[in-house]
């Protein structure tokens, strides 16, 4: 019986392997590669469609960086920290929210040019339990076709609605089937209670506007 496990065919079809080396790191072969980068086409053929503006980010930042988005202190265990680099620690990146801010922070800005949308194809790294580690859906190393957008409150309904287009036309374009969730504020949340609960309506809004059923996830 042929497996359909996707660690077996990946191997079997020569397009990627993990190595005791790096756990959790995909190795991707040049058949691999081909598809990976196809995919990468698509997505940079929709984000053009769609008004985003791709962007590059570095790897590794000072750890300052993540003090001040909250993510050492919450996320921590998660991190790779780096300690011999120059005189501060700094950590690999394990998501891209905070590169992004810095972008629109280091010019001024105009309200005439929100929403601005941002896309980052990021190599991202977290720190994952080595028993958690699955083939390609819980790794270490993984790159992640991310973006955020920066708009002014009014722009946001709108923004969602585009985001539910955009994912719905990407996975019906694989046959795939998707089911949403609407996670509610956790209880080790990070800033304003009055903008969650704005956030958190808008949300629900939207999704009962665009008429898919969805469940809430609380916490």
């Amino acid at each position: 019986m042929q497996s359909i496990d996707h660690r077996d065919i990946g191997t079997q079809q020569e397009l990627f392997f993990f190595h005791k080396y790096s756990p959790g790191s995909c190795i991707f072969l040049p058949d691999g590669t081909i598809i990976l980068n196809n995919l990468q086409r698509l997505m940079r053929e929709e984000y053009k469609k769609r008004g985003f503006l791709e962007v590059s980010t570095p790897q590794m930042f000072n750890a300052k960086l993540w003090e001040t988005s909250g993510h050492l202190g919450k996320y921590e265990e998660n991190m790779f920290k780096i300690s011999n680099c120059s005189d501060d620690m700094c950590c690999m990146k394990p998501m891209n929210c905070p590169t992004h801010c810095l972008i629109f922070k280091h010019q001024k800005r105009s309200y005439r040019e929100l929403p601005l949308r941002l896309a980052d194809f990021g190599v991202l790294h977290r720190n994952e339990l080595t028993g958690t580690l699955t083939g390609l859906t819980r790794v270490r190393k993984f790159c992640q076709d991310d973006a955020h957008i920066f708009c002014t409150e009014d722009q946001i309904g709108s923004e969602i609605n585009s985001c539910f287009d955009f994912i719905e036309k990407i996975y019906k374009i694989f046959g795939f089937e998707f089911s949403i969730s609407l996670s509610t504020r956790p209880d080790a949340y990070i800033g304003d209670l009055e903008l969650w609960n704005k956030a958190e309506e808008c949300l629900r809004t939207n999704l009962e506007r665009w008429g898919k059923p969805y469940v809430v996830n609380e916490g």
